[in-house]
């Protein structure tokens, strides 16, 4: 009698719009990782959803352009998130936009070009002036004695000059952030090939060539800046003696004060005093490589797929753990360009921008051949006889 007069227990509201939102999560997650599996396993749908989806590929005309004076010479140089044109010494700024942001006076008419981050050095040509700008704006300007024939800056802003036509060989000049020359160094017999910065303003190095013998010789010396700055003449800290008859062609500072070194033949790295080989071409029919990218280095070798085609197979290796990947265009390359942590093939009328992880990040398709590009991380430009033509990247 007692569950008679007791009161039934009210039955539970099942919650629809609960059991809706929980079904679209399981339903959106599902349907997230067969998006991820098909974008990652299967080549087909990739280009599909890079072309569609993604909206990474770029046509001709129909990009933002800037417009060039095809009767006039000017020098275009990428740097930063802009697009700088040298003309009759202005120096123009644009960005992603194509509109003009800044305008320079920039005394120079032959000019070499180097930029990291948000800092551009420019140096004339067998000349003597010399400017550092940051961002869109002139920090310093300086003039050296003899003739400028290569420039180099830092993501911090250091800047080394090297300079010839002078009582030594060659003379390599280093400036702070604020245009302080720091110290002068001389190469008496040898000339130089490149010159790299440390990330941290510590060490430069210099990639030294010895001409005189019936060999050529290479040779990497590593700067203290600290030591140089105060007494010049105590300031080499090493010298790597490279194999005779190795001709080595760029340097570049990774992290940690991992120094890259590119030969014509292979890519090797120094690091804890040591150095080794990274990518050696032995064997291999590699017609680009290089070393300018955020602690990668990649490399380009033409490898046949069929009769009369070929592919290129572009290996990208990370200089921290040595690990590889790779990315295949199925053309040949004509060109390379690389810059932060993009890498541009240039097949013709194409250009693949690739990130270091090996995935596409922009296809930009022409209606003629393509001869000129410029380009940072983060926008390149097309260059044409009478426009230039952005790609954010």
């Amino acid at each position: 009698m007692r569950d008679f007069w007791e009161e039934e227990e009210p039955k539970k509201k099942i919650n629809k719009k609960k059991i809706v939102i929980i079904v679209l999560i399981v339903l959106i997650l599902i349907s997230s990782i067969v998006f991820a599996v098909v974008y990652f396993k299967n080549e087909q749908a990739r280009e599909w959803i890079d072309k569609n989806v993604f909206r990474k590929e770029v046509l001709q005309n129909e990009a933002t352009t800037i417009d060039l004076n095809d009767e006039e010479s000017s020098n275009i140089y990428a740097f930063n998130k802009y697009i700088g044109i040298l003309n009759k010494n202005k120096f123009s700024i644009y960005g992603s936009s194509g509109n003009e942001e800044q305008s320079l006076d920039i005394q120079i008419s032959s000019p070499i070009f180097c930029s990291a981050d948000r800092f551009l050095v420019i140096g004339e040509k067998k000349g003597q002036k010399l400017y550092l700008i940051t961002d869109k704006d002139i920090s310093w300007e300086a003039s050296v004695e003899g003739n400028i024939s290569q420039v180099y800056v830092n993501k911090n802003g250091y800047v080394a000059v090297a300079i010839v036509d002078t009582l030594s060989k060659t003379v390599i000049s280093v400036y702070d952030t604020s245009g302080k020359e720091l110290f002068k160094t001389y190469l008496s017999s040898t000339r130089t090939a490149d010159v790299a910065i440390s990330n941290d303003n510590k060490h430069l190095a210099i990639a030294e060539i010895d001409t005189s013998g019936t060999v050529i010789q290479s040779n990497v010396k590593i700067i203290s800046i600290d030591k140089a700055s105060s007494d010049p003449t105590n300031s080499l800290e090493n010298t790597f003696k490279c194999a005779s008859g190795k001709l080595l062609t760029d340097l570049q500072y990774q992290d940690k004060n991992r120094l890259v070194c590119m030969y014509t033949d292979s890519i090797s790295i120094i690091e804890d005093g040591q150095e080794s080989t990274l990518i050696d071409n032995a064997n291999k029919n590699v017609i680009f490589q290089s070393i300018e990218l955020n602690n990668n280095i990649t490399s380009l070798e033409e490898q046949s797929s069929g009769l009369f085609t070929a592919n290129t197979v572009i290996t990208i290796m990370d200089v921290t753990n040595k690990t590889q990947k790779q990315y295949t265009v199925n053309s040949v390359a004509k060109s390379l360009y690389t810059a932060g942590n993009v890498i541009a093939v240039n097949v013709g009328t194409e250009v693949e921008f690739i990130n270091t992880e090996g995935w596409l990040v922009k296809r930009y398709i022409a209606n003629q051949e393509i001869t000129n590009i410029v380009m940072t991380n983060d926008i390149a430009g097309i260059i044409y006889r009478d426009k230039i033509e952005l790609v954010n990247l």
